[in-house]
């Protein structure tokens, strides 16, 4: 007989090779019965016939077989046995949790509105938040440029914090507004998995700061003290030469597309005024620059009140062959139909709030529609 060591050795490996088959018909029955009954067999009957299965006659009784302990391969023998029921009693185990939680009928919409994995939430304030992490490199859209190597680094290394409650395809559908608004994008296509783990591609805007210059108004660049926390889209009252000129933020310290510090030169500022104002503010030296006010953000405060009700906003896009193409909305019944009402619609290129039944849709008009979740959902694949 060969040394212990290699009789523990020998046992283990016996024990892996002949398990295999009665580790699998564990599983098999555990999660059958489970899932069918949603009774749990007793391990003991599943090892009793994982050992036999093995080869093992008589179960557990045969370690107290004279034949089996007076055998010279008793300790590999022994060994070998404990592997096929631990193999066994795990693997039976484990078909019984997934028996029990699968659930017994799983629809596409289900598989849709599939969420987070519970240990990547965070409470916050009594809140459930996630952040997302953007992994691997950030693709190119098909039919646009590559994306330049600063935009990659931004979006990869971004700080991307969203509520936790939200279904995975909503939750994509957010973080791609969010990109697309905060970098300008013109498309973005994100994939989320369980572990807010997202791929992401984006297209390159198609200019820089003149599509955040509003029409009209022209771009100053001035050198003054910046307030800490000053971000593009805050309002501004520069006093240059005995002047007020107002303004709004388009850059910060060279410009970066979501008004972050970057490693340019100190102090700068890029504001949009008036054309009267943007000579004035050139042929003058800076005196100072104000932040001016706009408020507590009571838009916020609605949307968490809607969300604690069980609503949704969904940013929708009619599509050729859905319900909305070609109908006014009161053709189209939505309120009465699918339980959701149309706050806002974009028809020909203008925006119209709270718009009434007569209302035109056609293919490419966009739309914001609140309502329930699953209405919400179901009216979303209507639109599409």
């Amino acid at each position: 007989m060969a040394s212990f060591p290699v009789e523990l050795v020998y046992g283990v490996y016996l024990g892996l090779l002949t398990g295999i088959v009665p580790a699998l018909v564990a599983w098999a029955l555990g999660f059958a019965f489970r899932y069918v009954t949603g009774v749990t067999i007793p391990g003991f009957g599943v090892v009793g016939l994982a050992i036999a299965i093995a080869g093992a006659q008589g179960g557990l009784l045969a370690l107290a077989d004279p034949t089996f302990t007076g055998s010279e391969n008793q300790i590999r023998l022994s060994v070998a046995l404990l592997v096929v029921i631990a193999m066994a009693l795990y693997t039976h185990a484990a078909g019984d949790r997934l028996g029990a939680a699968l659930p017994k009928r799983i629809t596409l919409q289900q598989l849709r509105q599939r969420t987070l994995s519970s240990d990547v939430v965070e409470l916050v304030g009594g809140r459930g938040q996630v952040r997302v992490e953007v992994t691997g490199e950030v693709g190119d859209l098909e039919g646009y440029p590559p994306a330049p190597a600063e935009l990659r680094t931004a979006v990869r290394e971004g700080e991307w914090t969203f509520p936790a409650d939200l279904p995975l395809a909503e939750l994509e559908s957010r973080f791609a507004e969010t990109l697309r608004t905060e970098f300008d994008l013109p498309d973005v296509t994100v994939t989320l998995d369980e572990r807010a783990r997202a791929t992401v591609a984006v297209a390159p805007p198609a200019a820089g700061l003149s599509t955040r210059v509003p029409s009209g108004r022209r771009a100053v660049p001035i050198e003054t003290p910046v307030p800490v926390g000053l971000a593009t889209g805050d309002e501004v009252r520069v006093d240059a030469g005995g002047r007020s000129v107002d303004g709004r933020i388009v850059g910060v310290r060279g410009g970066t597309p979501d008004g972050e510090r970057d490693d340019g030169p100190a102090d700068r500022v890029t504001v949009a005024v008036d054309r009267g104002a943007a000579e004035a503010l050139l042929a003058a030296p800076i005196d100072r620059m104000l932040v001016r006010s706009r408020g507590a953000r009571r838009e916020f405060e609605l949307v968490s009140l809607l969300r604690r009700a069980g609503g949704r906003f969904r940013r929708l896009t009619v599509a050729s062959g859905g319900v909305l193409d070609g109908v006014t909305l009161e053709e189209a019944a939505v309120r009465e139909a699918y339980g959701v009402a149309v706050l806002a619609v974009r028809h020909e290129g203008r925006w119209v709030v709270a718009p009434h039944g007569s209302q035109p849709v056609a293919v490419g008009d966009e739309l914001y529609a609140v309502g329930p979740r699953d209405a919400t959902a179901t009216f979303a694949e209507a639109v599409a």
